[in-house]
């Protein structure tokens, strides 16, 4: 690993993901995978993302891990109450 480990980046993955040469989206998903599973649980991984994408996708806006962090930022589900019959009328 030759990433600089943060708050940002732990394990310093997301750093290391832009200095391979030739790296795939394929390859950049299962990194921002290992890379989410890193963060705290109560952290707010697109607040964390975003700090990421200034840090490293402004520079590199073509690279794929850039693409990668863009996607689904903010489209978090919130969660819904499912199914039961409360409410409704019988």
């Amino acid at each position: 690993m030759t990433g600089t480990p943060d708050t940002l980046d732990p394990k310093g993955l997301i750093a290391d993901s832009y200095r391979i040469e030739g790296i795939t989206a394929g390859e950049c998903r299962s990194i921002f995978l290992d890379w989410a599973l890193s963060l705290p649980v109560d952290g707010d991984t697109d607040t964390a993302r975003l700090g990421l994408i200034a840090r490293h996708g402004t520079a590199h806006p073509d690279h794929p891990m850039t693409a990668v962090l863009h996607e689904g930022l903010g489209t978090q589900a919130r969660p819904r109450r499912r199914g039961g019959w409360r409410g409704r009328a019988r």
